[in-house]
């Protein structure tokens, strides 16, 4: 039997769940189940518990492990579910010794300790197109809605040799395109030696694996853009023309009061910045609704934005409040407000997105297949062939031919 791993969040516990899956195989483990939570949302933890619970009655007397941002900040709670076997705090969840079949259980060790990045390179990259590269952990910003610091701990780097090594080995499986990820990758650098910038790294990196086809961003924060990522995004073309932007709000004081080191201002110059530096560039958001205090005039600032901006791909989120934090103990908006505003958000950027897809009719596209039929661009338009023209990792040439909601329809060219 092998380890099975339920992957809770974002990109950064995707590309952790695939080493610990790793590790826990590596060790000998067999018939358990790996369970990596995710703190942002209330229900994100609710789904991941959930599942341990279905788990316990539908497989009584599977070994499961926890783990992830949500059992960091609680373990006792995740602890006492029932079939959960041991749980490993974020610290300990990339080193080998935590798999060891005779590992005692110890307990969740403190994440605020935490120093360097694990460099544990995922060696499991067959049958995948793209690979996510860890290159930041942590986070030393402490937004008022936001607990990930207590489950991730100070931001470390992950020095340019381990990632590098990291980016070959993807290359050497097959990998035509790699993700920079993190929890926040724009504070990349400022612990290690000579405290490069994600710039100066995302530079030596390609200069480094010439071979490399295409290189991707995560998530990044708007107000820490280096000049050497500005430089790279105008000038090189292996960095895709995608950013995706942590801009939460609208509104000046809605983001004063996130504690965000931006501004409305600040969000669109950098919007139009990335435009003119590279024409026809793809916007994405992370963007929150219903935030404590929000009425209806400063929703409507974020409303706004999306069109001011001429973002295209939002993710959305209607606000939960996460215990110990300070906007949990503001002023709170019902729920039912909250997810009016995220569907209303929603509709925007999915008029947006179509927008975008339209713009794209008859013109021919670099397209990553992640399956015969399917794929995306290097805006990161989804993509769906009207028959198989390829195989997985493949770089196709295709003509758009049509869209819909759920993307691009196209063409081998």
């Amino acid at each position: 039997m092998s380890v099975e791993v339920l992957s809770f969040g974002c990109r950064l516990n995707a590309y952790e769940s695939g080493a610990m899956r790793e590790l826990a195989v590596g060790a000998g483990h067999a018939g358990t189940v790996l369970v990596n939570t995710c703190a942002v949302t209330a229900e994100a933890e609710k789904q991941a518990a959930q599942a341990i619970r279905r788990l316990a009655r539908e497989r009584p007397g599977v070994s499961v492990v926890v783990t992830g941002c949500a059992a960091q900040i609680a373990p006792a709670r995740w602890s006492a579910l029932p079939g959960v076997a041991r749980v490993i705090g974020n610290a300990d969840k990339l080193k080998p010794e935590a798999w060891a079949l005779d590992a005692a259980p110890a307990p969740v060790s403190d994440i605020m300790a935490a120093r360097g990045v694990a460099a544990y390179p995922v060696a499991d990259f067959a049958n995948r197109a793209r690979a996510l590269i860890e290159v930041q952990q942590g986070c030393n910003h402490r937004c008022t809605f936001c607990v990930i610091p207590y489950g991730r701990g100070p931001s470390r780097s992950a020095p340019v040799g381990a990632v590098v090594a990291q980016v070959r080995a993807a290359l050497e499986a097959g990998c035509q395109e790699v993700v920079l990820t993190g929890v926040d990758i724009a504070s990349y650098g400022p612990d290690l030696p000579g405290a490069p910038t994600l710039g100066q790294m995302a530079r030596r990196l390609l200069a480094l694996v010439p071979e490399l086809p295409r290189l991707r961003l995560s998530s990044i924060d708007p107000a820490a853009i280096d000049d050497d990522l500005w430089r790279l995004l105008g000038n090189e073309p292996r960095l895709m023309p995608h950013l995706h932007l942590s801009l939460q709000h609208g509104h000046d004081l809605l983001l004063k009061r996130m504690k965000r080191r931006h501004s409305r201002a600040d969000a669109l110059a950098v919007a139009a910045r990335a435009r003119r530096l590279r024409p026809g560039i793809a916007l994405g958001a992370d963007l929150i609704a219903g935030f404590p205090t929000e009425g209806e005039a400063e929703f409507a600032a974020t409303l706004d934005l999306v069109g001011e901006a001429g973002l295209q791909f939002l993710h959305v989120f209607p606000y939960s409040a996460r215990p110990g934090t300070p906007a949990a103990r503001m002023p709170q908006l019902p729920m039912a407000v909250r997810r009016e505003r995220a569907a209303r958000l929603r509709a925007a950027g999915a008029e947006r997105a179509q927008q975008f897809y339209a713009a794209r009719m008859g013109e021919e596209e670099a397209v990553l297949l992640e399956h015969p039929d399917r794929g995306h661009t290097e805006h990161f338009c989804p993509v769906r062939l009207a028959a198989p023209a390829g195989a997985r990792g493949q770089v196709l040439r295709a003509r758009v031919t049509g869209a819909d909601a759920r993307g691009l329809l196209a063409e081998a060219a």
